[in-house]
């Protein structure tokens, strides 16, 4: 969890920190001739708990425990969990994660179980002989297993706190590890950089401040001199965390059931009026993305040009993306889109029947799933769950509807971006789909049942595994729209 959330409890206004953290942390001189450096076996604090605020709102905790195993190898535990609100609903994540070590933090097997609202999912392997093995369940099915070849050392992203403890905490010093990451059942390369001994108000003594660099995210922590990570930002100072108490730390039960507000929808809704009575019916829209410092997709449906510092975009939804080469890729399933499986292949045929076009394929697909799947704002790992559930968000629906839709042979792929809401009078972010159709990738939103994604959809990035989707952060919480027009 640590990888994706970093967690804490700080004051509220910590939260801006991003953009002026020089006020908050300061030279603490020349750090000791002696870097503090700590083994496994003798680690000064081998437990802690930290909090979690998100966007000012407490809504978590975190707790690390390492303790010794046998055979001269050490266990990593660690737990989080989240409770907020998002769009009225109260959401619910959790993490177990056990990482077994040797002395120096290679990983050797592990055990993790994910929680998201009513949905698990259980992760477990081991590395052996150059080999990464793992087997993936969701929902007590059977499970999935998956083999990768490893050509060097293999580190659990729940280690990448230790790590620089273990090496030796030394300003200057950089580190690259090979990291297995749970959440995105991915091998990913992670940098980090002792960059300074600072002190500051937010913490008791001096620490090392260590950069994490990994998936194209960035964090930075504070570690001090018995190996504890005081202090984390993470996210442009979004997510905050600092050491607690445990009876702190879980605290935030109490006030996250008492806490209303929409955490999420606060920080990542774009204000931009729209001149439309129903956006759903916008066909149309022209707007610009002002000083982003990215460019979204650009393409014959959704054409962006660079107009100094801004970037200048036309969505025309009757038209479709050209088809690019990955139409092949786009039939093949996936741990979240299981399009091979004998019961999404079942169901997908009993609702095509006879129709053999694409376009009557995503009629046929769209008219089952506004008939039979209630659409809440609960998350979950994979199609099946949605279909289990009969129940899901927008990211859900577009998993079932990608599922179905390769079943049926039709190149289908996941969309992630923004969407005008009028109750909110801006863009939230969004999932929905692209179906190949005559040669071109034509927009579908499952969640609103269009055959044709109406024109404030903003697309940002494509792809349906969490890999494919951090990108999607550099874009949260920094975005601005200027509606140029919509018809």
């Amino acid at each position: 969890m640590k990888t994706r959330t970093v967690s804490a409890l700080v004051p509220a206004f910590l939260i801006s920190i991003s953009g002026c953290a020089s006020q908050y942390f300061r030279d603490a001189g020349a750090p000791p001739p002696e870097p503090p450096r700590h083994s496994l076996a003798a680690l000064p604090q081998p437990e802690y708990w930290t909090g979690v605020v998100f966007n000012g709102a407490k809504v978590g905790f975190s707790h690390t425990r390492v303790a010794p195993a046998a055979g001269g190898l050490y266990e990593l535990h660690g737990e989080a969990v989240l409770r907020f609100r998002f769009l009225g609903f109260e959401k619910r994540v959790q993490v177990r994660s056990l990482d077994t070590v040797d002395e120096r933090a290679r990983l050797v097997r592990f055990a993790y179980h994910y929680l998201l609202d009513d949905t698990e999912q259980d992760l477990s392997g081991e590395v052996r002989d150059g080999k990464l093995s793992y087997r993936i369940s969701t929902a007590n099915r059977a499970s999935e297993s998956k083999e990768q070849a490893v050509a060097e050392d293999l580190y659990p992203s729940g280690a990448l706190g230790l790590l620089p403890v273990l090496e030796g905490l030394s300003v200057g010093k950089s580190f690259q590890w090979l990291v297995f990451n749970g959440e995105t059942q991915s091998i990913d390369r992670a940098e980090q950089r002792i960059l300074a001994y600072e002190a500051s108000d937010l913490f008791a003594g001096s620490a090392y401040k260590v950069q994490t660099d990994m998936l194209g995210l960035h964090s930075t922590m504070w570690i001090d001199a018995r190996g504890l990570p005081v202090f984390e930002l993470g996210m442009n100072g979004i997510i905050v965390s600092a050491l607690e108490e445990e009876r702190t730390a879980k605290g935030y039960l109490a006030s996250a059931a008492l806490n209303k507000d929409d955490v999420l929808v606060s920080w990542s809704l774009v204000k931009a009026p729209l001149p439309l009575a129903d956006p759903r019916q916008a066909r149309y829209l022209r707007f610009m993305l002002l000083d982003p410092g990215r460019s979204p997709l650009s393409d014959a449906r959704q054409h962006c040009a660079v107009a100094e510092r801004d970037v200048v975009c036309e969505i025309d939804a009757a038209r479709a993306a050209a088809e690019d080469g990955t139409s092949t890729a786009a039939l093949l399933s996936s741990s979240t889109v299981q399009s091979r499986d004998p019961m999404i292949r079942r169901l997908a045929q009993s609702i095509a029947g006879q129709r053999t076009s694409p376009a009557d394929k995503i009629d046929a697909v769209l008219d089952w799933l506004e008939k039979n799947i209630r659409k809440e704002a609960v998350d979950t790992f994979s199609a099946l769950d949605v279909l289990d559930a009969r129940r899901g968000e927008c990211q859900g629906h577009a998993y079932l509807y990608a599922a179905l839709m390769r079943a049926l042979d039709v190149p289908t792929r996941v969309v992630n971006g923004l969407v005008y809401s009028p109750e909110y009078a801006g863009f939230l972010y969004h999932t929905w789909a692209e179906s190949l159709v005559d040669g071109g990738w034509r927009a579908v939103d499952p969640t609103f049942n269009q055959t044709r994604a109406d024109a404030t959809h903003i697309a940002l990035v494509r792809g349906e595994n969490l890999t494919d989707l951090t990108p999607l952060v550099e874009w949260v919480g920094n975005t601005r729209i200027k509606v140029l027009e919509a018809r």
